[in-house]
């Protein structure tokens, strides 16, 4: 994937949206099942996300500019967000759909065909988004993993659909089976909406990194400064695929300030090999000073900050 852009992947998900689009609902008009008219409407928001998906990479690939300061790597959580909500729009037409069907049952044509096809666009789905999955984890983007995750539950509820249907081949009386798997999927799609949108939010309030790149940061900063390395007020955030950190970092007062530059700037290179995209800031304060241990004011995760001359002075 050297040399690849995001970019092509959110198109590769617009591709499969267009072919499964087309074979989902050749699939419903042959046979007449809201099953599949179910699994052909989520076709229908998977088109949607991976233009949505497509727009916010455009936007988040910007370069950070005067009015942007930070770059805009949070247009990828409103693509997300809004991904969710149009899943669970869709759920919702679903279970509309399936109670009409309770009500007015139909008898089902030309079953086999009709399923066949929509195995065939599973298929394709899954190839679709195992692709965009490892391009997720190398471009580091949600947008991406949320758009291939989207897929991979339309794989799994339509494979769930077909083999609910298939029973129909061998028992046609039981027709009540089409609208119960609808609902069932109608369900399922609205958990996976409800997630995305909950990732985004916490994306859109600067949700801190994960417990296990915070303890990584903590070992970049004690590689260079002992076990005993005194820091505070470490606060992270993560915008896209970039992560922001900054923390304040406590030295002996005769320290220069070439010394604490060179310091910093091995911590910050340890720090990017250690999780990459980073930008992280760092403000060095005296060891000795009291004013220095102000990690509760700064706010953050606090080291405990003990002085060289065994007074603490932590608050």
């Amino acid at each position: 994937m050297n040399g690849a852009s995001p970019r092509r992947f959110a198109v590769y998900s617009i591709i499969a949206s267009i072919i499964t689009l087309g074979l989902k609902f050749g699939a419903w008009g042959m046979t007449g099942s809201v099953g599949l008219l179910s699994d052909a409407t989520e076709s229908v928001i998977n088109l949607a996300a991976g233009v949505l998906a497509l727009t916010a990479i455009t936007i988040a690939l910007r370069p950070a500019d005067r009015k942007h300061a930070y770059g805009h790597g949070k247009a990828e959580y409103f693509s997300s967000g809004i991904e969710g909500v149009l899943i669970v729009a869709a759920a919702l037409a679903i279970a509309y759909a399936s109670i009409d069907r309770f009500l007015n049952p139909r008898e089902l044509t030309n079953l086999g065909p009709g399923l066949g096809l929509a195995l065939l666009a599973s298929a394709i789905n899954f190839f679709t988004a195992r692709v965009m999955l490892r391009a997720a984890t190398h471009f580091d983007s949600i947008t991406l993993e949320a758009d291939a995750k989207h897929l991979l539950t339309d794989v799994w509820t339509s494979v769930g659909m077909v083999a609910g249907l298939a029973v129909l081949l061998v028992a046609p009386q039981w027709q009540i089976l089409d609208p119960i798997i609808a609902i069932v999927m109608a369900a399922n799609i609205v958990r996976t909406g409800a997630g995305l949108v909950r990732r985004s939010v916490g994306g859109l309030m600067d949700d801190a990194l994960p417990p296990d790149e915070i303890e990584r940061i903590g070992a970049a900063i004690r590689k260079h400064q002992g076990d005993s390395a005194t820091f505070h007020g470490l606060r992270t955030r993560k915008s896209g695929r970039h992560r922001f950190i900054d923390f304040h970092l406590l030295v002996p007062g005769q320290t220069s300030v070439q010394e604490a530059h060179d310091l910093c700037r091995v911590i910050e290179d340890e720090i990017e090999a250690a999780l990459g995209r980073t930008e992280v800031t760092i403000h060095v304060e005296p060891l000795e000073c009291d004013s220095s241990y102000d990690g509760r004011e700064v706010g953050g995760m606090c080291e405990a900050s003990v002085p060289t001359d065994g007074k603490d002075r932590t608050r």
